[in-house]
């Protein structure tokens, strides 16, 4: 069936009164508050983003973005969104704190704290500018406004009868080890970025958007959303309060994760879109610069990178202890003999090899020499135990541990651990071609 476009007789006028209805009646709300502390709660929010995201695509549909007139209505609509969204995913990392089970949480929730104030008081700046560029542009005000009642905060001091147990689910092994052993990968490829300290605003400005951008941190988040679908698909159905605890505390690391990615994507996207200097044309920088004493670039900056990013590092590396331990309790073991590289033994290129190829399943995994094991994840103790092997004249080891990682070592094996017997590289198997990045 052809999809049919409705186009009615109204005009541009009367619709866009009826669409900045509810947004300004939420505007008209937001200006009676005297403080950021308790009235925006994710209901408010989550209306300011749905009327703010419907009048944003009603006025692009009829050219706001290229008409003087009404472009600057047009982006004040799309600043309410964006600080709403990421107001949204903070206020639920506040509320399901408690839940998530972090240690040390208190500075986290402090943090988070001052920057769910800095979004509320953005928002509170905002509205009494777009009831004035409303008024300007002859859009009448709605007759009435809302009321706190209206928008009821999530939380009671009541909480329904638990009485599906999922603690009994068929928890699968198979999954329980893919989902921690991608947390690992996706912590170890964050580590790269190295947020473990407050930056000045020099430093950040260096880093955004050039390596920090809304493009790198949503598909930050897509992964880390895959995950947490998995775990809740495949391992544990239910919430977090009773059942295995160490498996929901891991969920609690990447759901935390997940939603300050979502939270800073937010505030990337608006950065970068409507505040960040990019060659604009004179139309353009005025309503940047207009939105820059609204929206104060230098502490949205601060709060993506000082306190979203850092947590997000700070979470992903005290996670990875758990789910290592989940992963090292869950994996099938097994051990392969095999032979050592000919000629060289495991100098450099073969130590490398192997400790890259434990580092990516992440599961221990063992050199066995003799009585003596050594941690296969590591390229200083696979030379440590092929000094030893050279010593000795041993020409076959052991390996015990993850059998996928120890799949790939036999096959490594079998290829003379990459090289030839001058020591030259020689081309790894199609299997094994993430050893290659």
């Amino acid at each position: 069936m052809k999809f049919q476009q409705t186009v009615c007789d109204i005009s541009f006028a009367e619709k866009v009164r009826i669409f900045s209805n509810d947004y300004l009646k939420c505007c008209a709300y937001i200006t009676k508050f005297n403080s950021p502390r308790y009235l925006f709660t994710k209901m408010l929010f989550s209306k300011l983003i749905g009327t703010s995201q419907i009048l944003e695509d009603f006025l692009d549909y009829h050219g706001a973005k290229n008409n003087k007139e009404w472009y600057f209505y047009r982006e004040l609509s799309a600043a309410v969104r964006h600080l709403s969204l990421a107001g949204y995913s903070q206020t639920h990392i506040l509320n399901r704190l408690v839940f998530y089970g972090l240690p040390d949480s208190e500075t986290f929730q402090k943090d988070g704290t001052a920057t769910l104030y800095f979004l509320r008081k953005t928002l509170m700046k905002l509205a009494p500018i777009i009831i004035e560029e409303a008024r300007r542009l002859k859009i009448s005000m709605p007759d009435e406004s809302y009321e706190m009642e209206d928008f009821p905060g999530i939380i009671t001091s009541e909480m329904l009868y638990y009485d599906i147990d999922d603690s009994d689910k068929d928890l699968q092994k198979q999954s329980i080890v893919k989902i921690a052993s991608e947390l690992l990968s996706i912590s170890e490829s964050f580590e790269q970025l190295g947020f473990y300290k407050p930056y000045d605003l020099t430093e950040i400005l260096k880093i955004v958007p050039d390596r920090v951008n809304e493009v790198e941190m949503r598909r930050f988040e897509m992964l880390v959303h895959n995950l947490q679908s998995s775990f809740d698909t495949y391992v544990i159905h239910g919430g977090y309060r009773f059942g295995n605890r160490e498996l929901k505390d891991l969920r609690g690391y990447f759901s935390v994760v997940f939603h300050l990615l979502q939270m800073i994507g937010r505030l990337l996207h608006f950065y970068e879109r409507h505040l960040h200097e990019a060659g604009y044309k004179n139309s353009y920088k005025k309503v940047q610069d207009q939105l820059s004493v609204l929206v104060d670039p230098e502490t949205l900056l601060d709060r993506i990178i000082n306190y979203g990013l850092y947590y997000i590092c700070h979470y992903l590396t005290t996670g990875k202890d758990l789910a290592r331990e989940i992963l090292n309790e869950n994996i099938e073991r097994s051990s392969i003999t095999v032979g050592v590289p000919v000629k060289l033994g495991f100098h450099s290129r073969p130590s490398l090899l192997v400790a890259k190829t434990v580092k990516h399943y992440g599961g221990q995994v063992e050199l066995c020499v003799g009585k003596d094991r050594f941690d296969a994840s590591s390229i200083l103790d696979i030379q440590w135990a092929g000094g030893k092997i050279q010593k000795e004249n041993i020409t076959e080891v052991i390996f015990e541990g993850d059998e996928r990682a120890l799949s790939d070592i036999e096959l490594l094996a079998s290829v003379n651990y990459g090289e030839d017997s001058m020591g030259k590289g020689i081309p790894l198997p199609k299997e094994l071609n993430y050893l290659s990045h």
